[in-house]
């Protein structure tokens, strides 16, 4: 496994460069890569920033899904229609990983109509994905207060997940893991235990405050790994080494209590609770 530092899960703006830099001041083995900037950059431009990245030791560890697959069918087309210039330069980039998440509920769409409306879209998409060498895994989202007040119920536990998988079919399809949604679910080691180490994409791992029920929790309201222990992330982390997992792991605790820390600060936080946990 190795570290990969994505901004955004830590609640912070940066530009690619920025947070290029970032990672490489606070020993980060990894960063995200942002198609959309990517994709704005000349041959040129890109060849300066990638010879750049090896020079600090830098790799590109996964992306960011750059189009909107869950709103109207409109704004998926166009974003769909922009996938593979989008792909391409990930390619160019040696990006090999993409993810998304499901979002668990819906307003509007009833569980069958809404599943078969992802394996549509996210099929076409892992299509595309796929011509050009990047694995597209997928994020079930368990914390209640995200299903709390909307009409249907939707995907939000690792088998729900995987019979998405499996109705798709497409080979470059798999997982993001996320400790907090695991622990959110209630989902049994053996569950974990019982993947293949090809079905996971990457890997996600955070805390919970200390002293509140699960059910109070909105879904940002988490913490550096293995800062508070409330989530069991030896048993997380030590069942997917098992399988044998290789690829990147982020943090993720967006919101944690941050006040008055600066970017650097942050990055240094979440890169030493990362080594902490996986060493």
């Amino acid at each position: 496994m190795f570290t990969c530092l994505v901004c955004r899960s830590l609640c912070l703006e940066a530009t690619q460069l920025q947070a290029i830099d970032l990672a490489h001041r606070h020993g980060f083995d990894s960063v995200e890569a942002r198609a959309d900037e990517l994709a704005s950059l000349s041959v040129d431009q890109l060849q300066r920033l990638l010879a750049d990245m090896e020079a600090k030791g830098l790799r590109f560890g996964l992306a960011g899904m750059p189009i909107d697959l869950r709103r109207d069918e409109q704004r998926f087309t166009e974003g769909l229609r922009k996938l593979p210039e989008f792909a391409r330069v990930l390619q160019r980039c040696s990006v090999a990983r993409l993810g998304s998440s499901i979002v668990p509920a819906h307003d509007e769409l009833a569980y069958g109509e809404n599943f078969r409306q992802h394996v549509e879209r996210i099929r076409a998409v892992a299509q595309i994905l796929g011509d050009h060498g990047i694995r597209f895994g997928m994020e079930y989202c368990a914390t209640p207060s995200l299903r709390i007040g909307k009409h249907h119920e939707f995907i939000h536990s690792l088998p729900q997940l995987r019979e998405l998988i499996a109705a798709i079919g497409a080979p470059n399809l798999g997982l993001v893991l996320d400790s907090w949604h695991w622990w959110m679910s209630g989902s049994p080691s053996d569950e974990l235990a019982a993947l293949r180490r090809e079905e996971i994409v990457s890997l996600d791992l955070d805390d919970a405050p200390a002293g509140v029920p699960q059910k109070l929790l909105g879904d940002r309201h988490r913490e550096l790994p293995g800062t508070t222990g409330v989530i069991d992330l030896e048993r997380f982390v030590g069942t997917i080494r098992q399988l044998g997992y290789d690829g990147p792991v982020r943090a993720e605790p967006f919101e944690f209590p941050s006040l008055g820390l600066t970017a650097d600060e942050i990055c240094r936080l979440a890169r030493q609770s990362l080594r902490s946990v996986l060493s």
